[in-house]
C-alpha cells in the first residue's frame, strides 16, 4: 500500500514538472529579449528589490517580489541547465511572469518610480516582460 502512494507521488511531481516546462517554454522571451534580460540584471535585481521594499506596495506584490529574489538566490533551477530552450532561461522566464504579476496589480508607476536603470533600459525592460511602458498613468488620465 504504502509503494502505491510513493508511485502517486512520484507521479504527481513529475506531471507538475512537466507542466511547468510547458508553461515556462510557451512564454519564454522569443528573439532578442533574452540577450537584453541578460543585459538588465543588475538593474533588474535592484528594481526587484526596491519594489519588494515598497510599504506602499500591496502586500501580496511585496510577497511575490519577495519569493522571488529568494528564488533567484538559491543555486538550483526549477528546471536543470541541460533542458534545451528553457535551460538556461528559467529565471529571465519566470521573472518575466513575476513581473508582469506586479504590473498588474500595481500599476507600470510603480515599476518607472523605482527603475534604477535609463529609459532605454526601462523600454527593454517593457518589452521584456510584454507590458506597455507608455500607458497613461491614472494621473495623466484625470487631466
Amino acid at each position: 500500500m504504502w509503494w502505491e502512494i510513493l508511485v502517486g507521488v512520484v507521479v504527481a511531481v513529475l506531471a507538475a514538472w512537466l507542466l511547468l516546462i510547458l508553461t515556462l517554454a510557451l512564454n519564454r522571451p522569443k528573439g532578442p529579449l533574452l540577450g537584453e534580460a541578460l543585459r538588465l540584471l543588475p538593474d533588474l535585481l535592484r528594481l526587484l528589490r526596491r519594489l519588494a521594499a515598497d510599504n506602499s506596495l500591496p502586500k501580496c506584490v511585496r510577497i511575490r517580489l519577495g519569493l522571488l529574489l529568494v528564488y533567484l538566490a538559491i543555486p538550483i533551477d526549477l528546471i536543470p541547465d541541460f533542458v534545451p530552450v528553457v535551460g538556461y532561461a528559467d529565471d529571465a522566464i519566470v521573472v518575466t511572469l513575476v513581473l508582469r504579476s506586479v504590473v498588474r496589480r500595481a500599476g507600470i508607476d510603480a515599476v518607472r518610480r523605482h527603475w534604477p536603470g535609463t529609459p532605454d533600459g526601462f523600454n527593454a525592460l517593457c518589452r521584456l516582460a510584454g507590458i506597455d511602458g507608455k500607458r497613461k498613468t491614472t494621473q495623466q488620465t484625470r487631466r
